[in-house]
């Protein structure tokens, strides 16, 4: 971009950063410097989910990275989805590197796409196969509208929550072929497992999964 366009649209729309709400000096930047000292990197072993051959994640869902994700998922700020997928390179490029042929994710209902007017999942899956110059494919679909995970209350019911909610579209593109599952945040696993286990069971070769950030053990 033009120097003299970004200063007009920097002196037009000051750039703000996207965790805390401060002005930045330049749009170029994302965060302010307290924000990018504060960031809840994940430091842990790499997060194990039933039928997943691996899952990673760039931060624990933890201030201010829970925030800007609550503010991506309910507020409309699906101009997120390109930082959020620039961070999600870097694992995705340090550790699932040669473990995957295609970029999936996991959809939301209609219902929900409909409210929120985009699938976070989506958005997530195409700017991360762009930092990546991956290919993406519509691999899933949710039949039923089922409640929020976040509402739900322990494993178990998670795990029964998202039962039967998803099934296979067009296997023929991908069958045979592994696949790395896009998902906002990781929590028990079970919307990730129930995902790789409709994949597996239509084809698929392997399964890995992305996500923004993971819980911690106390929020399991």
């Amino acid at each position: 971009m033009n120097a003299l366009i970004r200063w007009a649209l920097d002196l037009l729309y000051p750039p703000k950063c996207m965790l805390c709400g401060r002005l930045l000096e330049s749009s170029e930047d994302t965060l302010c410097g307290k924000c990018g000292q504060e960031l809840p990197e994940y430091d842990g072993p790499l997060r194990t989910v039933p039928l997943i051959d691996a899952t990673v994640a760039p931060f624990f869902y933890a201030p201010p990275i829970r925030d800007a994700i609550l503010r991506f998922k309910f507020h409309g700020m699906q101009g997120y989805a390109g930082q959020f997928a620039k961070w999600m390179a870097v694992w995705v490029r340090d550790h699932l590197e040669g473990k995957y042929d295609l970029i999936a994710w996991a959809p939301c209902s209609r219902r929900r796409r409909w409210t929120r007017g985009f699938d976070q999942a989506e958005l997530l899956a195409k700017a991360l196969a762009a930092e990546l110059d991956g290919e993406t494919v519509c691999a899933l679909r949710k039949i039923r509208h089922n409640q929020k995970q976040s509402r739900t209350a322990n494993a178990a019911r998670r795990r029964a929550n998202v039962l039967g909610v998803y099934e296979a579209i067009n296997p023929a593109a991908w069958s045979g072929k592994r696949i790395l599952l896009v998902d906002d945040v990781v929590t028990t696993g079970a919307t990730a497992s129930e995902c790789a286990k409709v994949l597996r069971m239509a084809g698929a070769a392997g399964v890995v999964c992305a996500a923004i950030a993971v819980t911690g053990p106390e929020n399991k």
